[in-house]
């Protein structure tokens, strides 16, 4: 059996590009499409924010600047090449396997994000052959579609903002940083059509002489990247790294990866660039919300389960991109806690490899468009909408600590309840995950889960998890021992910017490692109690056993450390630390006597400030060193021991004038407290206020959420409309500039057969003007002879056949009359048509003196006065032997003989003086000598102006009439001669 012949698609895919625009994308779009050829190969998508109940009419605006068919999307329906698709108004537009899958909204109105719906689908279903273009529009919609396709290897175009009618969308799509392409929409299709005809984008290798070249150079890439950016992707999956290079190669029009490499040599931004790409990652808010459901449902429950409260659950996002994971578990959490009611703390520690998306995680601020992947009731409950963005509510962002982060070699957190990895171990290699995932179970507390993504798995280690839900991906550590083998990072982590800054006092970062475990216990051992704190007192840090000088206050926790310190250090430690801060320097106090039941001890405190260069803030460290004891031995009274109650009376003096002073200091400090409370009083009175004109701003978002989706809707419909408008009234106008340029006399007429409208032609049949519209046709006088016109007009349209009609100036115009139908096929007048055949009356009148003269037995000649023949008929070829092409080179004196050429010069000269001549005999010559008798009848002829410019003369043959008429003559000589005779002889 013969093997069965492949579908063109399966043997080479096709690029399918992803168009999103909305409020003045129609002009962006007309532009792009104006400058793309029919046949480049590729599938074009384009998805707006239309109005449901409404049928757009995109189709038939944009089939005016391209040659592509323009079709609507339909359910099922298989995606071809050089096509261009829409999405249609009440349907939101999917891809799978390249064919259209339409689903219907949620909602027929409010936000919906049609365009990222697409993009995201488009992403899933052609990974890193994606490819999106994001135009005029308002809002956010697209821009986590753009992510999408990003996070797939694909590439993003976007037009720019300055060019763009609306910059909402333009302006959100390139604040994400991950756009290959700004440009104005002309000039998009020339850098799409360079990109889809590199060799990667067609599906073939990158030509290569040999593989070890590959390796080599794919090597050197490595190492060039690792030294500007310090990230090593050389235990990355290789695919992925290969699809992520090529993809760059194929954006800058490079085929050789040595060429590629050679460039990266030159540009160090291009290096930059390249380390970000292959760092991009797929990320959204509650991605696979069946997941976050278990986790919600199951796991956090069971680490709140009869939680101390002074224990809080500790949870690590490692690999957390821009933060979108690490408040989805944020806000699982909150919700564990409130239905729990449980009072322990939560610690998020979110990390990344990538500064740049830290920063965006630490902003807390996500665009309007996150809405299809957050539920109403979460945005209500952990967002604010600010000018168009979502902003994280406080209590939420608190909970996170982001920090920069390598986990292939920077230490890990300790202690930990929960670790969500996502998508981040599908990128590495079996070497890097053979180390982290032993990694993960070495910090994980004994009941730790560990989360991580729907195509990822424990793999080998399947000794050291237990599966708990294989769909959500998650595993509950085994165990109680610490995983052997773990290859634990040796760097300090401190070393690549750790996260210091503490939202609540009450979190402490203690990162830590099996050296930085002998260090502690070495510290513990011999060095004096310390603490770290930062500028508002709060702290960090303890080291040592400060409970002899610092004890946490009754009520509710604090880490402030002058609350927390003994009551004799308060006020010379809040001076030293105050002191320190300001000066920048260590500051070394007097030693303090503290009392100790009813015993003293002298403490001295230093205050140090602590030198970090990757510090986001000013931290200082407060040492206690506790001196010798004050003496009180017995012994023998001396001259010193006598001066002892002077001694004791100044102490007891500076007592009390200390008690005094601290009394004095209290009543300070319960004023402030007092004030305090009094302004947390008026604090949460604001924030009642607040809560509620922030639930009257919900409301007044939503209601402008759904005005904003609807004027996105009217303003799209309102392009499309103007757009056909202009062409309405380009159609009008020339439509008007036809009919008064056509020499047609047409007659429009409605059902009562009144004037509508009239072509300038008419006037020449009927007497109208521009006040007779509206007046019955039979009204009007017309200058067609013995018709009635409303008579002809009904008997021509019962028949549909042509009438020809003759008017008063003897002109000719043949008369149809055809029905005027409406759009909807409804017949609504007639339409008159009078075409003047005047002309052609005369023209055929012509042909048939034509075909006359063609066929006369007559000799016809045409002649200028020179004599130059100018025309020749059949009879005067048969007549005087020449051909016409012969006669047509002759003088007509050639056919005078000599003896009559004064005759003929004579006519000539008397027809062109104006006199009539009458017809005459006369003689010719033959071509062959003969000589016959001719009657000559001369016609002159002139032109348009009158002027005289040829003679035409008929000739007849009569020589043989004169031969006849000499022998009847004869005859009637001899008749007579024989009567004369006859009378003669009777006489």
């Amino acid at each position: 059996m013969r093997p069965k012949k492949k579908k063109l698609a399966e043997i080479k895919p096709f690029p399918i590009v992803g168009i999103g625009a909305s409020a003045g994308g129609l002009e962006a779009i007309e532009g792009f499409f104006t400058n793309m050829p029919p046949d480049s190969g590729m599938a074009f998508v384009i998805v707006q924010h239309l109005d449901p109940k409404r049928k757009s009419i995109m189709g038939s605006l944009l089939e005016k600047y391209t040659k592509m068919k323009v079709i609507e999307a339909k359910d099922g329906m298989k995606i071809e090449p050089n096509r261009i698709y829409l999405n249609p108004p009440d349907r939101e537009v999917g891809i799978i396997d390249r064919t259209f899958q339409l689903v219907k909204p949620a909602e027929g109105r409010g936000l919906r994000l049609p365009i990222d719906f697409f993009l995201r689908s488009l992403a899933l279903d052609l990974k890193e052959k994606a490819i999106c273009i994001i135009m005029s529009g308002t809002g956010t919609d697209g821009t986590l579609g753009l992510k999408a396709i990003k996070g797939e290897g694909g590439i993003a175009i976007v037009q720019e903002e300055r060019q763009a009618k609306y910059a909402g969308m333009p302006a959100s799509a390139i604040e994400t940083g991950l756009v290959d392409f700004i440009l104005p929409v002309e000039k998009i299709s020339s850098e799409l059509l360079k990109y889809v005809k590199h060799p990667y984008v067609e599906g073939k290798p990158v030509p290569l002489t040999v593989s070890e070249q590959y390796k080599n150079y794919l090597s050197k890439i490595f190492m060039l990247i690792r030294s500007t950016t310090g990230h090593d992707f050389s235990n990355y999956k290789q695919t992925t790294i290969r699809r992520r290079i090529e993809r760059r190669m194929a954006l800058h029009q490079i085929n050789r990866l040595e060429e590629y490499f050679n460039y990266l040599q030159r540009n160090k931004a291009e290096v930059e660039t390249m380390a970000k790409d292959m760092l991009i990652g797929v990320t959204s808010f509650f991605r696979d919300p069946d997941a976050f459901e278990f986790l919600k449902e199951k796991v956090i429950p069971r680490l709140l389960h009869k939680r101390p409260a002074d224990l809080p659950l500790r949870i690590w996002v490692a690999g957390c991109a821009t933060g979108e994971e690490a408040y989805s578990i944020a806000m699982v959490v909150a919700e564990c806690l409130d239905q729990s009611k449980s009072l322990c703390q939560a610690q998020i520690f979110a990390t990344d490899i990538d500064s740049a998306s830290i920063e965006t995680a630490r902003s807390a601020v996500y665009p309007e468009s996150i809405v299809a992947d957050v539920t109403n009731e979460r945005l209500k409950r952990f967002f604010v909408k600010d000018d168009g963005v979502f902003r994280i509510r406080k209590q939420i962002r608190e909970m996170v600590i982001f920090a920069v982060q390598d986990v292939i070699k920077d230490p890990p957190f300790s202690k930990l309840d929960l670790i969500s990895c996502r998508n981040m171990l599908i990128y590495m290699n079996q070497v890097l995950q053979k180390k982290i995932i032993p990694l993960f179970h070495y910090v994980l507390n004994a009941e730790g889960y560990l989360f991580l993504g729907s195509s990822e798995t424990v793999g080998e280690f399947s000794g050291l998890f237990e599966t708990i839900n294989s769909r959500a991906k998650l595993f509950k550590r085994k165990g109680r021992t610490l995983a052997r083998g773990a290859d634990m990072p040796r760097m300090p982590f401190v070393e690549n910017g750790v996260e210091v800054q503490m939202e609540a006092g009450r979190k402490v970062l203690t990162p830590v490692s099996v050296a930085e475990l002998a260090k502690k216990t070495v510290l513990d051992k011999y060095t004096p109690p310390c603490a770290v704190i930062n500028e508002r007192n709060d702290v960090l840090y303890f080291q040592g056993n400060t409970s002899g000088y610092l004890m946490p206050p009754s009520g509710e926790p604090v880490f402030n450390i002058i609350k927390m310190a003994h009551e004799d250090l308060r006020y010379k430690l809040s001076t030293l630390i105050h002191a320190a801060f300001k000066q920048k320097k260590s500051v070394v106090g007097e030693d303090v006597p503290i009392k100790d039941k009813d015993a003293y001890r002298s403490v001295r405190i230093t205050v140090i400030p602590v030198k970090e260069q990757t510090a986001e803030q000013e931290l200082v460290m407060v040492v206690f060193e506790e001196t010798a004891p004050l003496p009180r031995k017995a012994g023998k009274k001396t001259a010193k021991t006598e001066a002892l109650p002077k001694v004791d009376s100044r102490i007891q003096t500076l007592e009390q004038e200390l008690q005094s002073t601290r009394e004095y200091l209290q009543t300070t400090i319960e004023e402030l407290e007092t004030s305090n409370e009094e302004l947390k009083s008026t604090n949460e009175e604001l924030q009642a206020t607040n809560e509620e004109l922030q639930s009257m701003n919900e409301e007044m978002e939503t209601s402008k959420e759904e005005l904003q989706s609807t004027n996105e809707e009217l303003v799209t419909v309102n392009s499309e409309l103007q757009d056909k408008v202009n062409e309405l009234a380009k159609t009008g106008n020339d439509l008007h500039n036809m009919l008064s340029a056509i020499d047609i006399a047409l007659i429009f007429l409605d059902s009562a057969f009144c004037i509508k409208r009239f072509t300038p032609g008419v006037t020449k049949l009927f007497k109208l003007r521009h006040s007779d519209i509206g007046r019955p046709i039979s009204e009007i006088t017309s200058a067609i002879l013995d018709q009635d016109i409303s008579m002809l007009s009904e008997r021509v349209l019962e028949t549909l056949r042509k009438e020809e009609i003759e008017t008063k100036e003897k002109t000719y115009y043949v008369m149809t009359i055809l029905p005027y139908r409406t759009g909807d096929n409804i017949i609504d007048g007639v339409v008159l048509t009078f075409v003047d055949i005047t002309e052609r009356k005369q023209a055929e009148g012509v042909k048939r003196l034509a075909t006359v003269v063609r066929d006369s037995n007559d000799a016809i000649t045409l002649q200028d006065f020179s004599g130059k023949i100018l025309a020749w008929n059949k009879g005067a070829q048969k007549m005087y032997g020449w051909s016409e092409a012969e006669a047509l080179e002759m003088n007509i004196s050639e056919t005078v003989p000599p003896e009559k050429k004064s005759e003929a010069l004579k006519y000539i000269e008397s027809i062109e003086a104006g006199e009539t001549v009458e017809s005459y005999e006369t003689e010719r010559i033959t071509k062959d000598g003969r000589q016959l008798d001719v009657w000559m009848t001369i016609t002159v002829l002139l032109d348009d102006a009158g002027k005289k410019v040829a003679v035409a003369t008929t000739e007849r043959d009569i020589s043989e009439f004169r031969r006849s008429l000499g022998k009847v003559q004869e005859l009637e000589a001899q008749i007579e001669e024989m009567k004369k005779q006859n009378s003669g002889n009777l006489k």
